[in-house]
């Protein structure tokens, strides 16, 4: 009888650490899927621990040196584009995360386009994060348009991963979300691709597919080659630019 008794609490034992291990893994499952590659609908939830970041940026497909100007040249819509993305010595704090400001211009024909600030961090893991922007759209050297505008922690906004650590083939995530403004995607497509941009010649290149719900039937190949960032930018469905990187100047400049 003893022996009936105490099998049948062991089996009940076992039965309930087994449930606990499924629930363990399932939450870890859905932990990670918020964090980096939920489905578009899906609930997206990241957690922020301001401890968990940083002060640099030297992600190798996505460094972020202060001082740093990447140059690119391509076409568009409209004309011949020109696009200087300059690496401030400013930072802004957001949601408690010291974040690196970089100043983005495109001039379409010469004529200024747009103008962006765009934050980003990086955590202890190697992960840059994206935590907002503060876009105006120029015509006639006129402010239009703010759209796009967003920031982590303002109505609902959440940060969202521009590059990973670790990119593996297959990979999606969210870049930013701010539901109806800001809702960027990408997936990983390959990890050694050779480039030859204006710039020079690259191997063991990332290539993305980088799309957004808000625009259906648009999409863009981005390749980002290592110690330089993205280096090429095509519009494969929806459009036919092509960015692509001509300079990088890495002299500092005065902030104003």
């Amino acid at each position: 009888m003893n022996t009936k008794i105490t099998d049948h609490n062991s089996k009940i034992i076992e039965i309930a650490l087994l449930a606990v291990t499924i629930a363990f893994v399932a939450a870890f499952i859905i932990g990670c899927s918020n964090s980096f590659s939920p489905a578009e609908g899906e609930t997206y939830n990241p957690t922020i621990n301001p401890s968990d970041f940083v002060a640099k940026i030297d992600n190798k497909y996505f460094p972020l040196t202060p001082g740093t100007t990447f140059i690119y040249r391509g076409k568009a819509e409209g004309g011949t584009e020109r696009n200087e993305v300059y690496v401030t010595h400013k930072t802004k704090k957001i949601i408690g995360v010291t974040c690196i400001e970089v100043e983005d211009k495109v001039w379409v024909n010469d004529k200024l386009s747009e103008m962006t600030l765009d934050w980003y961090a990086q955590d202890k893991d190697g992960n840059v994060w994206y935590f907002g922007e503060d876009s105006k759209g120029y015509e006639k050297g006129v402010v239009v348009s703010t759209k796009g505008s967003w920031e982590a922690g303002v109505d609902g906004a959440k940060p969202g991963i521009i590059m990973l650590a670790n990119p593996e083939v297959g990979k999606s995530y969210r870049q930013e979300y701010y539901k109806g403004e800001a809702e960027d995607m990408a997936e990983v497509l390959s990890l050694n691709e050779s480039v030859i941009v204006p710039y020079g010649p690259f191997d063991n290149c990332l290539k993305t597919k980088d799309w957004t719900p808000l625009e259906s039937g648009v999409v863009e190949n981005k390749y980002f080659c290592p110690g330089i960032g993205e280096v090429l930018s095509v519009t494969v469905k929806g459009g036919s630019e092509r960015t692509e990187l001509t300079e990088i100047r890495t002299e500092s400049r005065r902030d104003e």
